[in-house]
Formats: C-alpha cells, sequence, structure tokens
C-alpha cells in the first residue's frame, strides 16, 4: 500500500488506517465479535493499514484491550494511535484534561495496549476547565519521557455551527462545493494556533467524507501549509456511503446512528442520490460505493489519511483495496456536482 506521512517528523503509516471504535463502542453491541474484530484487524494489517485508531473512552478501556492483543504479536506493523481527555459515564461524557490525569491515562493505556510507546497521542477534547496549553504541556512531557513518539488534535464538537442559520455568505471548498456552516472548524483552529505554541502538533483528526466536505475549507488548508497530517474520521459516513444501508431499516438503541439527525428515514431516503452518484463512478472502476468514497478523500491531499471504522474481517480488506482507486479529474468533477446532504435539522 502506498506510505503517507504525518507531521513534521515525516511518521510513515499506509494510506488508509483502521478506525477500531465499531469493535467495543458507538455501534450495535448485538453485532459484535472479539474474535471477528480480531480478524478485522490483523486483514488490515496485513494489506498495509498500519495506523491503528483507538482511545482509552471507546468501551471504555475495552478497545485498547482489544488492539492490545493484536500488539502483542505485531507491534512492528503497527502505527499505534490513541487519545485521551475523556471520561465516559453510563449516560454521559465529561472532558479531563488535568496534566497529572493525562500522564495516568498515558500509562494505562501503554498497559492495555501492551506496548512500550504510543506512536500518535491525541486530545480527544480540551477540558473547558484547564487551559489546553497545560494539558498540551502534559502531552508534550510524554514525548521527552520517550512513551509517546508525536500528537494529535482531535476537532472540537461542531453541532452548533452546523444549525446556524445567520445571512453570512456561504464559503466554498476548493472542490466547489459551498457551504452554509461558518465557522465549522474555527474552536479547533483557536486551539491548534495556542499549542502549536508549546509543542508541535503532527496531526488533526475530523470528519471528511463526500458527505460532510466542510474541513476543505479551512482546516485542511492549514494543516496543509504547515506539514500536519489529517485524519479523516468518518470518511465512510457511518457507513451511508458504503450504500449497504435502507431507508427506514432501523438502528438499535444504543446505535449513534439511531440519534444521528443523516439517519432518520426521511433523511436516508433524501440523500440516496448521494450514493448513487458514487455507485455510477465506481461501475467505471469495478469498485464499490465505499471504495469511491475513501478513494476521493485520498485525493484530497497528500497528508489526507482516511481511517474508515469497522468490525468486520470483509470490510476492512475492501477498505484496504480502495487505497488502489484512483479517480479521474471526470470522476472528481461528478462527485463534487453531486447534490449536498441533507439533515434532519435543516
Amino acid at each position: 500500500m502506498e506510505r503517507r506521512t504525518i507531521g513534521a517528523a515525516a511518521l510513515e503509516v499506509g494510506a488508509i488506517g483502521l478506525g477500531c471504535m465499531p469493535m467495543s463502542w458507538g455501534y450495535s453491541a448485538s453485532q459484535r465479535s472479539g474474535e471477528g474484530s480480531l480478524r478485522a484487524l490483523h486483514a488490515a494489517l496485513d494489506r498495509g493499514c498500519s495506523l491503528l485508531d483507538t482511545a482509552d473512552m471507546y468501551g471504555p478501556f475495552t478497545n485498547e484491550l482489544l488492539v492490545g492483543r493484536v500488539l502483542r504479536e505485531r507491534r512492528a506493523d503497527a502505527f499505534v494511535s490513541t487519545k485521551c481527555g475523556l471520561l465516559a459515564g453510563d449516560q454521559h461524557i465529561v472532558a479531563n484534561g488535568r496534566p497529572g490525569y493525562i500522564k495516568r491515562a498515558c500509562d494505562a493505556s501503554l498497559r492495555r495496549l501492551q506496548t512500550d510507546h504510543i506512536d500518535l497521542y491525541q486530545l480527544h477534547r480540551a477540558d473547558p476547565e484547564v487551559p489546553i496549553e497545560e494539558t498540551w504541556g502534559a502531552m508534550a512531557e510524554l514525548v521527552a519521557a520517550g512513551k509517546v513518539r508525536s500528537l494529535g488534535l482531535c476537532a472540537v464538537g461542531a453541532r452548533a455551527a452546523r444549525t446556524w442559520r445567520g445571512p453570512r455568505a456561504a464559503r466554498s471548498a476548493p472542490d466547489g462545493r459551498a457551504f452554509r456552516r461558518p465557522g465549522l472548524h474555527d474552536g479547533t483552529l483557536r486551539q491548534l494556533e495556542r499549542v502549536q505554541q508549546v509543542f508541535p502538533v503532527s496531526s488533526v483528526q475530523a470528519e471528511l467524507s463526500v458527505w460532510a466536505a466542510e474541513a476543505l475549507v479551512e482546516l485542511l488548508p492549514w494543516c496543509e501549509s504547515r506539514g500536519v497530517g489529517f485524519l479523516a474520521a468518518m470518511p465512510l459516513g457511518n457507513g451511508f456511503l458504503t450504500g449497504t444501508l435502507t431507508p427506514g431499516q432501523g438502528f438499535e438503541p444504543d446505535d449513534i446512528r439511531a440519534r444521528h439527525p443523516r439517519f432518520t428515514a426521511e433523511m436516508m431516503a433524501a440523500n440516496q442520490p448521494v450514493v448513487a452518484g458514487l455507485r455510477r463512478v465506481g461501475a467505471r472502476h469495478g469498485a464499490t460505493p465505499g471504495q469511491v468514497a475513501l478513494a476521493w478523500t485520498l485525493a484530497q491531499g497528500r497528508h489526507v489519511v482516511p481511517v474508515p471504522g469497522t468490525k468486520k474481517e470483509r470490510w476492512a480488506a475492501q477498505n484496504a483495496n480502495a487505497a488502489e482507486l484512483v479517480l479521474t479529474p471526470e470522476d472528481l468533477r461528478e462527485i463534487a456536482a453531486l447534490p449536498a446532504a441533507r439533515d434532519s435539522w435543516y
């Protein structure tokens, strides 16, 4: 698989990573299988998807334990990315950015992952009660101690910006798309400018996909101008862009899509033209809609690494094969012309 670099240290990873969250958290528990997830992890590594993206809050903790079972055998094949800064309870999630906690969380992650170092340690969310410089400084000390190789920042939540209804002119992305979601990443950009003064940022993780391309407007250009890697979260639109979901199919109560504004029956039906467009492009290449979606994400920049999540070996292998798909300028123009995705809050 093609290799891509993350950050000024030029850390190399496979062009497509593996998001491990669905194996332990966020999606229907009835569909999880520990052995199936292990097969998916091995399938990804076998095909060069070296970046394994997890977090201590996934489970919580069980996702890192699962990844650790594979790292015990294949540490040299993997680029380990995990996150800190969020605590998950039964019905709530809270941020904790206190330096002492961050250092303890790192040690705990190292034990669960069965490794002596983390390749990329990401701040999941900033603690509003702790200056982000203090949190980032503690993470930098982990680099100095040899426990962590590089640091990354996850984009802050942006739901408030997505519901904005003001008159400001739409912003345009490089591919010609226009958005009426101004300021979507303003908070993340402010955080990046602050932490960059403390210790270099190696990567930023944020949602980027055919139906959520707002990062192209300001966030990805910020990364490109500074040699910062970009981890594209949810590049398959939580599974919608694979074309395997049908409107009205329903989701189990513990599945995040049961509350997602693009997964109501009405919105899934309204957004079918997006999938149909990906399917048309894929037909010309013998590829699936999901593979086209991943190839589109790869085409957004040399430092972009899509991190599709899955818990099944079949999908892990299929996602990895998308690295071989090169979209033509005609393909990219056709995708850019697809209708904008709709949300139920519109």
